[in-house]
Protein backbone atom coordinates (compact mmCIF):
# COMPACT_ATOMS: atom_id res chain seq x y z
CA UNK A 1 0.00 0.00 0.00
CA UNK A 2 1.11 3.53 -0.95
CA UNK A 3 1.32 6.42 1.99
CA UNK A 4 1.97 10.04 0.24
CA UNK A 5 3.20 12.67 2.33
CA UNK A 6 3.38 16.36 0.87
CA UNK A 7 6.37 17.30 3.15
CA UNK A 8 9.73 15.87 5.53
CA UNK A 9 8.04 14.79 8.82
CA UNK A 10 10.52 13.50 11.43
CA UNK A 11 11.83 10.54 10.61
CA UNK A 12 10.54 8.33 13.20
CA UNK A 13 7.28 8.13 11.75
CA UNK A 14 8.07 7.37 8.23
CA UNK A 15 10.27 4.43 9.80
CA UNK A 16 7.36 3.64 11.37
CA UNK A 17 5.22 3.28 8.21
CA UNK A 18 8.11 1.58 6.22
CA UNK A 19 8.34 -1.02 8.83
CA UNK A 20 4.75 -1.98 8.58
CA UNK A 21 5.77 -2.46 5.00
CA UNK A 22 4.02 0.32 3.17
CA UNK A 23 5.73 2.40 0.25
CA UNK A 24 6.16 6.00 1.52
CA UNK A 25 7.15 8.47 -0.82
CA UNK A 26 7.70 12.20 0.36
CA UNK A 27 7.93 15.40 -1.19
CA UNK A 28 11.56 16.11 -1.05
CA UNK A 29 11.30 20.29 -1.54
CA UNK A 30 10.69 22.20 1.65
CA UNK A 31 8.12 24.25 0.81
CA UNK A 32 4.31 23.31 0.35
CA UNK A 33 3.67 21.10 -2.71
CA UNK A 34 2.34 22.42 -5.66
CA UNK A 35 -1.05 21.15 -6.85
CA UNK A 36 -0.07 19.87 -9.75
CA UNK A 37 2.72 18.25 -7.82
CA UNK A 38 0.00 16.80 -5.06
CA UNK A 39 -2.29 15.52 -7.60
CA UNK A 40 -0.09 13.40 -9.12
CA UNK A 41 0.35 11.39 -6.25
CA UNK A 42 -2.66 11.40 -3.93
CA UNK A 43 -4.01 9.33 -7.03
CA UNK A 44 -3.22 5.90 -6.62
CA UNK A 45 -1.97 6.63 -2.83
CA UNK A 46 -3.78 4.54 0.14
CA UNK A 47 -3.42 7.33 2.08
CA UNK A 48 -1.87 10.89 2.16
CA UNK A 49 -0.59 12.47 5.63
CA UNK A 50 -1.14 16.38 4.41
CA UNK A 51 0.18 19.76 6.32
CA UNK A 52 -1.94 22.53 7.61
CA UNK A 53 -0.79 24.23 4.44
CA UNK A 54 -1.73 22.00 2.38
CA UNK A 55 -5.53 22.64 0.70
CA UNK A 56 -7.15 19.35 0.52
CA UNK A 57 -10.38 20.61 -0.79
CA UNK A 58 -13.12 18.86 -3.23
CA UNK A 59 -11.12 18.87 -5.96
CA UNK A 60 -8.26 17.40 -4.71
CA UNK A 61 -10.17 14.66 -2.68
CA UNK A 62 -12.11 14.29 -5.93
CA UNK A 63 -8.45 12.56 -7.29
CA UNK A 64 -8.46 10.52 -4.79
CA UNK A 65 -8.97 7.04 -6.56
CA UNK A 66 -8.48 4.77 -3.35
CA UNK A 67 -7.55 6.74 -0.54
CA UNK A 68 -8.57 5.37 2.67
CA UNK A 69 -7.39 7.96 5.18
CA UNK A 70 -6.45 11.57 5.25
CA UNK A 71 -3.99 11.67 8.42
CA UNK A 72 -3.14 15.40 9.15
CA UNK A 73 -0.08 16.63 10.53
CA UNK A 74 -1.75 19.19 12.58
CA UNK A 75 -4.54 19.19 15.75
CA UNK A 76 -6.70 21.48 13.16
CA UNK A 77 -8.25 20.35 9.89
CA UNK A 78 -10.02 23.49 8.32
CA UNK A 79 -7.78 22.74 5.35
CA UNK A 80 -9.46 19.40 4.53
CA UNK A 81 -13.25 19.34 3.03
CA UNK A 82 -13.56 16.60 5.68
CA UNK A 83 -17.74 16.54 4.58
CA UNK A 84 -17.15 15.73 1.32
CA UNK A 85 -14.14 13.40 2.43
CA UNK A 86 -16.89 11.28 4.42
CA UNK A 87 -19.31 10.90 1.49
CA UNK A 88 -16.60 9.07 -0.36
CA UNK A 89 -15.86 6.97 2.83
CA UNK A 90 -12.38 8.56 3.33
CA UNK A 91 -11.49 9.20 7.19
CA UNK A 92 -9.73 12.24 8.33
CA UNK A 93 -7.76 12.17 11.68
CA UNK A 94 -5.64 14.99 13.17
CA UNK A 95 -3.42 15.10 15.93
CA UNK A 96 -4.98 16.86 19.24
CA UNK A 97 -3.54 16.21 22.53
CA UNK A 98 0.63 16.58 22.26
CA UNK A 99 0.95 20.26 21.11
CA UNK A 100 -0.72 21.44 24.15
CA UNK A 101 2.13 22.03 26.28
CA UNK A 102 4.66 23.30 23.21
CA UNK A 103 1.82 26.02 22.11
CA UNK A 104 0.75 26.96 26.08
CA UNK A 105 4.26 27.58 26.63
CA UNK A 106 4.45 29.79 23.54
CA UNK A 107 1.66 31.43 24.73
CA UNK A 108 3.20 32.64 27.47
CA UNK A 109 6.13 33.63 25.70
CA UNK A 110 3.73 35.99 23.57
CA UNK A 111 2.28 37.43 27.13
CA UNK A 112 5.61 38.04 28.53
CA UNK A 113 7.62 39.43 25.47
CA UNK A 114 4.47 42.08 24.95
CA UNK A 115 4.32 42.62 29.07
CA UNK A 116 8.22 43.22 28.99
CA UNK A 117 8.85 44.71 25.20
CA UNK A 118 11.65 41.98 24.90
CA UNK A 119 11.68 42.39 20.88
CA UNK A 120 12.15 46.41 21.60
CA UNK A 121 15.10 45.87 24.28
CA UNK A 122 16.87 43.15 22.04
CA UNK A 123 16.87 45.33 19.00
CA UNK A 124 18.18 48.81 20.78
CA UNK A 125 20.74 46.38 22.17
CA UNK A 126 21.67 45.09 18.63
CA UNK A 127 21.38 48.29 17.26
CA UNK A 128 24.49 49.40 19.38
CA UNK A 129 21.77 52.46 20.81
CA UNK A 130 22.11 50.99 24.58
CA UNK A 131 24.10 54.04 25.95
CA UNK A 132 23.80 53.53 29.70
CA UNK A 133 20.97 52.47 32.23
CA UNK A 134 18.58 54.92 33.24
CA UNK A 135 15.05 54.45 35.29
CA UNK A 136 12.53 55.06 32.65
CA UNK A 137 13.99 52.62 29.85
CA UNK A 138 11.63 50.36 28.05
CA UNK A 139 9.39 49.98 31.15
CA UNK A 140 7.20 47.36 31.02
CA UNK A 141 4.33 45.72 33.07
CA UNK A 142 4.25 42.51 35.68
CA UNK A 143 2.06 39.73 35.32
CA UNK A 144 1.29 39.30 38.86
CA UNK A 145 -2.26 40.56 39.77
CA UNK A 146 -3.25 41.19 36.00
CA UNK A 147 -6.76 39.65 34.40
CA UNK A 148 -5.87 36.78 32.03
CA UNK A 149 -9.11 36.27 29.92
CA UNK A 150 -8.97 32.79 27.96
CA UNK A 151 -11.12 33.45 24.76
CA UNK A 152 -12.06 29.37 24.26
CA UNK A 153 -11.36 27.08 27.31
CA UNK A 154 -10.19 23.80 25.32
CA UNK A 155 -7.09 21.61 26.04
CA UNK A 156 -4.65 24.79 25.22
CA UNK A 157 -7.07 27.38 26.68
CA UNK A 158 -6.51 25.30 29.88
CA UNK A 159 -2.89 24.54 29.35
CA UNK A 160 -1.92 28.43 29.42
CA UNK A 161 -4.59 29.56 31.99
CA UNK A 162 -2.90 26.95 34.72
CA UNK A 163 0.54 28.55 33.44
CA UNK A 164 -0.99 32.38 33.80
CA UNK A 165 -2.30 31.65 37.13
CA UNK A 166 1.52 30.29 38.65
CA UNK A 167 2.56 33.86 37.59
CA UNK A 168 -0.38 35.19 39.97
CA UNK A 169 -2.80 36.17 37.60
CA UNK A 170 -6.63 36.13 37.97
CA UNK A 171 -8.40 34.05 34.80
CA UNK A 172 -11.39 34.43 33.63
CA UNK A 173 -13.19 32.39 30.35
CA UNK A 174 -15.49 32.79 27.93
CA UNK A 175 -16.57 28.78 26.49
CA UNK A 176 -19.38 27.37 25.10
CA UNK A 177 -19.75 25.52 28.19
CA UNK A 178 -18.71 25.61 31.34
CA UNK A 179 -14.11 23.77 32.14
CA UNK A 180 -14.68 22.52 35.62
CA UNK A 181 -11.36 21.36 35.17
CA UNK A 182 -10.28 24.53 34.44
CA UNK A 183 -12.12 26.49 37.35
CA UNK A 184 -10.59 23.76 39.75
CA UNK A 185 -7.09 24.03 38.95
CA UNK A 186 -7.37 28.37 38.59
CA UNK A 187 -10.37 29.26 40.01
CA UNK A 188 -11.14 30.72 37.22
CA UNK A 189 -14.43 32.59 36.48
CA UNK A 190 -17.00 31.69 33.26
CA UNK A 191 -17.80 35.18 31.77
CA UNK A 192 -20.04 36.66 28.93
CA UNK A 193 -17.78 37.70 25.81
CA UNK A 194 -18.15 41.31 26.58
CA UNK A 195 -16.93 41.01 29.92
CA UNK A 196 -14.11 38.92 29.20
CA UNK A 197 -13.22 41.92 26.09
CA UNK A 198 -13.54 44.52 28.44
CA UNK A 199 -11.69 43.17 31.72
CA UNK A 200 -8.62 41.22 30.48
CA UNK A 201 -5.30 42.91 30.97
CA UNK A 202 -4.05 40.16 28.78
CA UNK A 203 -6.44 38.09 26.36
CA UNK A 204 -5.62 34.87 25.05
CA UNK A 205 -7.57 33.10 21.70
CA UNK A 206 -7.81 29.57 21.62
CA UNK A 207 -10.88 29.03 19.58
CA UNK A 208 -10.69 26.69 16.43
CA UNK A 209 -11.31 27.92 12.99
CA UNK A 210 -14.82 27.56 11.98
CA UNK A 211 -17.24 29.38 9.73
CA UNK A 212 -18.47 30.26 13.18
CA UNK A 213 -15.46 31.79 14.40
CA UNK A 214 -14.31 33.88 11.14
CA UNK A 215 -13.34 37.09 12.71
CA UNK A 216 -15.04 36.27 15.81
CA UNK A 217 -13.30 39.38 17.26
CA UNK A 218 -13.86 42.20 14.91
CA UNK A 219 -13.77 46.20 15.16
CA UNK A 220 -16.74 45.86 18.10
CA UNK A 221 -14.88 43.69 19.85
CA UNK A 222 -11.48 45.18 20.11
CA UNK A 223 -12.95 48.16 20.42
CA UNK A 224 -14.14 46.38 24.20
CA UNK A 225 -10.70 46.07 24.87
CA UNK A 226 -8.73 48.11 27.45
CA UNK A 227 -5.66 50.70 26.34
CA UNK A 228 -3.58 48.90 28.77
CA UNK A 229 -4.59 45.52 27.25
CA UNK A 230 -2.10 42.74 26.03
CA UNK A 231 -3.78 40.80 22.75
CA UNK A 232 -2.41 37.32 22.35
CA UNK A 233 -3.59 34.50 19.76
CA UNK A 234 -1.66 31.21 18.67
CA UNK A 235 -4.86 29.86 17.16
CA UNK A 236 -5.84 30.58 13.92
CA UNK A 237 -4.92 34.16 12.19
CA UNK A 238 -8.67 34.24 10.39
CA UNK A 239 -10.32 34.35 14.07
CA UNK A 240 -8.91 38.23 14.38
CA UNK A 241 -9.98 40.54 11.69
CA UNK A 242 -6.32 41.04 11.20
CA UNK A 243 -6.90 45.03 9.33
CA UNK A 244 -8.83 45.78 12.17
CA UNK A 245 -6.27 44.97 14.53
CA UNK A 246 -3.48 47.02 13.03
CA UNK A 247 -5.93 49.82 13.20
CA UNK A 248 -5.88 50.31 17.01
CA UNK A 249 -2.36 49.04 17.01
CA UNK A 250 -1.23 52.08 15.23
CA UNK A 251 -3.64 54.54 17.45
CA UNK A 252 -2.10 52.86 20.83
CA UNK A 253 -5.49 51.86 21.94
CA UNK A 254 -4.12 48.46 23.06
CA UNK A 255 -0.52 48.11 24.86
CA UNK A 256 0.50 45.66 22.53
CA UNK A 257 -0.36 41.90 20.87
CA UNK A 258 1.75 39.17 20.10
CA UNK A 259 0.82 36.86 17.27
CA UNK A 260 2.05 33.24 16.36
CA UNK A 261 -0.48 33.15 13.73
CA UNK A 262 -2.15 35.49 10.71
CA UNK A 263 -4.46 35.65 8.56
CA UNK A 264 -2.40 35.08 5.49
CA UNK A 265 1.00 33.46 6.56
CA UNK A 266 2.72 33.58 3.00
CA UNK A 267 2.02 37.22 2.78
CA UNK A 268 1.95 38.82 6.16
CA UNK A 269 0.58 42.20 6.28
CA UNK A 270 3.56 44.50 6.01
CA UNK A 271 2.08 47.06 8.48
CA UNK A 272 2.68 44.31 10.97
CA UNK A 273 6.36 44.47 10.25
CA UNK A 274 6.76 48.03 11.17
CA UNK A 275 4.63 48.43 14.82
CA UNK A 276 6.64 48.10 17.44
CA UNK A 277 3.98 47.47 19.62
CA UNK A 278 3.44 43.77 18.13
CA UNK A 279 5.60 40.59 18.77
CA UNK A 280 5.19 38.38 15.27
CA UNK A 281 6.60 34.85 15.06
CA UNK A 282 6.23 32.35 12.20
CA UNK A 283 3.99 30.07 13.44
CA UNK A 284 5.98 28.18 15.90
CA UNK A 285 3.46 27.28 18.55
CA UNK A 286 4.09 23.34 17.96
CA UNK A 287 7.50 23.96 17.35
CA UNK A 288 9.42 21.86 20.00
CA UNK A 289 11.24 18.23 19.44
CA UNK A 290 8.97 16.38 21.24
CA UNK A 291 5.31 17.88 20.52
CA UNK A 292 6.54 17.86 16.60
CA UNK A 293 7.29 13.89 16.84
CA UNK A 294 4.55 12.86 18.65
CA UNK A 295 2.28 14.38 15.71
CA UNK A 296 3.92 12.55 13.52
CA UNK A 297 3.82 9.01 15.16
CA UNK A 298 -0.04 9.64 15.69
CA UNK A 299 -0.72 10.63 11.88
CA UNK A 300 1.33 7.48 11.29
CA UNK A 301 -0.73 5.35 13.70
CA UNK A 302 -3.86 6.49 12.04
CA UNK A 303 -3.06 5.29 8.74
CA UNK A 304 -1.64 2.49 9.62
CA UNK A 305 -4.69 1.73 11.82
CA UNK A 306 -6.94 2.52 9.25
CA UNK A 307 -4.99 0.68 6.31
CA UNK A 308 -5.18 -2.51 8.25
CA UNK A 309 -9.09 -2.33 9.23
CA UNK A 310 -8.88 -0.84 12.83
CA UNK A 311 -10.07 2.50 13.77
CA UNK A 312 -7.76 4.90 14.15
CA UNK A 313 -6.58 6.92 16.70
CA UNK A 314 -8.36 10.45 16.39
CA UNK A 315 -10.77 10.39 14.00
CA UNK A 316 -12.27 13.96 13.06
CA UNK A 317 -15.97 13.71 13.13
CA UNK A 318 -18.41 16.67 12.27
Amino acid sequence: MKVYITRKIPQKAIDFLKEKKYSVSVYKEDKPVPRKELIKHIRNADAVIPLLTDNIDKEIIAQMKICRVIANYAVGFDNIDVKYAASRNIIVTNTPGVLTDSTADLTISLALSCARRLPEAEKLLRDGKYTHWKPDLLLGIELKGKIFGILGAGRIGTATAVRAKAFGCKIIYFSRSQNKLLEKRTGAKKVSLNTLLKNSDFLSVHLTSSSETFHFIGRKELSLLKKTSVFINTSRGEIVDEKELIKILKKNKIRAAGLDVFENELNINKELLILNNVVLLPHIGSATQKARTEMAMIAARNVAAVLSGKKPLTEVKL
